[in-house]
């Protein structure tokens, strides 16, 4: 364990601890932390600094830190903003691994708070001392008692430790998810509020808990990411270790990096990078409190299926409606049960409604060894990963729970692997018989529906692969074959072509007579465009003509130049690029976006309208395989089309995919020196006719 683990397992499971600032009064926020301390069950040492008591609430008190005589794993710091470098100092002088700060009034009030938390965190770098905070509400642990926290979390009584840990940069918000989790009977492992991080941020404590055994489970709220490295690098941990991160990012604001020429750049906020980070490395993201728990919650079965194929028994044939509604609409597969079990299940249950969802009515109930045989055809025959039941009111009745629970045990022990979730209301303790039973229980199946979609996406990504490490925020500093400045599009062409991305067949023309000399050798219609590297927008200044014929290329050359000359005055031109004019194929667009926390992104969609006003576009962190080029084609709305819609040839996807690996591959490499890529229209040819640039740029930073 390095120096900076140790610290970081000294702030969060401390075996000793000093509150600088301790109240008498337990409501103070000096006060509370050393109530619960006192009160909790927590086993290790507790040193009350306070230089005007003797003792605090009942505790021998210490004038300073100073007087303790021996270092400490944690010191929670409870003083004025004006105290607390001082108080850190002193902190450090003495040994203290760890520093929590609850007081605020750093960065969070403007300039002058920005310098003072700036002084705490080269604190924190130039010792080595872990700094949690300023501003936060520091840290409960549930496993030892350490309730370290001025919030009233504490005031009706310390639950017992659970598996879930939940880490969020704002602390009321990491408080309110244990209070509501609390009260869903959801046991909490760790709660750890990382403020306003000048040291400590939520990434790290993410991958502090993947490395502990009483850990099973993930939530995590952020405003913000300083280290995309450290997060993804988490994330990708989390994974192979088989633990769920259920993240909830908040704030859709642009990266700040967009360049006017660059459609990626303008397509690429901060909100749609962090979705494709945590599609990219195994994160779910949720939008509500409900949401997180609900997930959270249904991963503590600890089953993650291997598929998405989705049972559904119902008792009520609507309900069943807006179940197989709503999974289809989140990407679930509610095929229908296979002929011969669908004959089967009508054998037994003439009544019943055999294909998928499977509707018994309440008739089900009158022979509760149908149970049984329902299940065990479904699972077994119809080949389902999970199975939702909705037997509502029924489930709960008194004459039914017993000879219920006797099928449901037997179904669950004859398919343990299988994810079984029972949608039912009832009294508290009768819903807690199935969940004893192994159960999962939901009161609203499409709650429960929404649960499974992200289990099923866990799944997935604990099954697939390890990923490789993206190349986060900088790139090779070694920016070699990409030319210095900015770059025209006859560069961007050669420079993105060397890197493998294939281009359109193209001369550079220095003359009239060279530009009808190329349209000749291309044999047909030609498009000639102005090049240089001060031109971004060639058709807004004329410097586009489109469908030109060889014997009519020279005049037409002039003629385009003397539109750009007279639009765009003194504008610097490195001559025409000449290109055959391409029929058929489907435009899409690739970028590359080189964002200020992941680094080189990769982006794909269609072309023309479709980006341009729709927006329907997919995001990964470069560099990517192929697997993954070909996982972004198809979230992609405009997938449908490219798979060949309407009686259309399917595209040449595989071309697509090649080439955003290759785009991935040369945004990892070169990463420190771009701004963006883009590529627009990249035209792709029916299946296995290829696909190209028809225009591209590179701008660098």
């Amino acid at each position: 364990m390095n120096d900076r683990r140790a610290g970081l397992q000294a702030l969060i499971a401390p075996n000793s601890v000093a509150i600088i600032g301790a109240s008498d009064d337990p409501a103070r926020i000096g006060g509370r932390p050393l109530h619960y301390l006192l009160n909790c069950g927590y086993a290790g040492e507790v040193y009350p600094i306070n230089p005007n008591r003797p003792t605090v609430q009942g505790a021998p008190a210490l004038p300073s830190i100073k007087e303790i005589g021996k270092p400490v794993d944690c010191a929670l710091v409870a003083v004025p903003a004006k105290l607390v470098i001082e108080t850190l100092e002193d902190c450090v002088a003495c040994g203290v691994r760890s520093a929590i700060v609850f007081s605020s009034g750093f960065a969070e009030t403007g300039a002058g708070g920005e310098d003072a938390q700036q002084r705490i965190a080269d604190i924190a770098e130039r010792s080595g001392m872990r700094i949690l905070g300023p501003n936060c509400l520091g840290v409960l642990n549930l496993q030892n008692r350490f309730f370290a926290t001025f919030s009233s979390t504490g005031d009706k009584g310390y639950p017992a430790a659970g598996n879930l840990a939940v880490i969020s940069q704002s602390g009321a918000y990491g408080t309110h998810v244990f209070s509501v989790a609390t009260r869903w009977g959801l046991g909490i492992s760790h709660v750890v509020t990382t403020g306003n991080e000048c040291d400590v941020q939520v990434a790290e404590v993410i991958d502090w808990a993947v490395d502990q055994d009483d850990i099973k489970v993930i939530a995590a709220y952020s405003e913000g990411t300083k280290d995309g490295g450290k997060l993804i690098r988490s994330l990708m941990r989390a994974r192979l270790r088989g633990k769920p991160v259920i993240f909830m990012k908040v704030g859709e604001s642009e990266t700040g990096a967009a360049a006017a020429a660059s459609h990626t750049a303008s397509l690429a906020g901060a909100n749609e990078i962090y979705d494709a980070a945590f599609r990219q490395f195994g994160a779910f993201r949720t939008e509500t409190t409900e949401e997180m728990l609900d997930i959270a919650y249904a991963c503590t079965a600890g089953i993650y299926p291997a598929s998405r194929r989705l049972g559904l028994v119902t008792i009520s044939g609507g309900v069943g409606v807006q179940m197989a509604d709503y999974a289809i609409k989140l990407g679930l597969d509610v095929a229908p049960m296979p002929a011969d079990a669908q004959k089967k299940l009508k054998e037994k249950l003439p009544f019943a409604s055999p294909l998928n969802p499977v509707d018994t009515t309440a008739q089900f109930f009158n022979d509760m060894s149908l149970v049984g045989a329902n299940f065990t055809i479904m699972l077994q025959e119809g080949r389902y990963d999970t199975a939702i039941a909705f037997f509502t009111i029924a489930a709960a009745a008194s004459y039914v729970v017993e000879p219920l629970l006797k099928e449901l045990n037997a179904i669950r022990q004859a398919f343990p692997n299988r994810l079984l979730i029972i949608s039912l209301v009832g009294p508290a303790d009768v819903v807690q018989r199935y969940r004893d039973a192994g159960f999962l229980t939901f009161e609203d199946p499409c709650r429960a529906i929404r649960a499974v979609r992200a289990l099923a996406d866990f799944g997935a990504w604990f099954a697939a692969p390890a990923k490789q490490m993206p190349a986060v925020a900088s790139g090779s500093a070694d920016a070699g074959g990409i030319a210095p400045g900015a770059m025209s599009e006859w560069a961007s062409r050669e420079c993105l072509a060397a890197a493998g991305v294939p281009v359109v067949d193209a001369v550079l023309a220095r003359s009239a007579g060279e530009a009808k000399a190329a349209a000749e050798r291309f044999g047909g219609n030609v498009v000639l465009k102005v090049n240089g590297a001060e031109i971004a927008h060639k058709t807004e200044i004329g410097g586009v003509a489109l469908n030109v014929a060889p014997a009519d290329a020279e005049p037409r050359h002039d003629e385009m130049l003397a539109r750009v000359a007279k639009k765009a005055p003194g504008t610097r031109v490195d001559g025409v690029i000449v290109a055959p004019m391409v029929a058929g194929g489907i435009e899409t667009i690739l970028g590359l976006q080189v964002d200020p926390v992941f680094g080189p992104t990769v982006m794909f969609g269609l072309g023309g309208v479709f980006v341009e006003v729709f927006e329907d576009v997919a995001f990964r962190l470069a560099p990517i395989d192929r697997a993954e080029a070909l996982a972004m084609i198809e979230e992609t709305k405009g997938y449908r089309i490219l798979a060949g819609a309407r009686g259309r040839p399917a595209a040449d996807v595989d071309a697509i995919a090649d080439a955003l690996v290759a785009l991935g591959r040369f945004g990892a490499t070169h990463g420190a020196e771009l701004a963006s890529v883009d590529i627009n229209p990249f035209v792709v040819m029916p299946a296995s006719q290829g696909a190209f640039a028809l225009d591209c740029l590179v701008v660098r930073k």
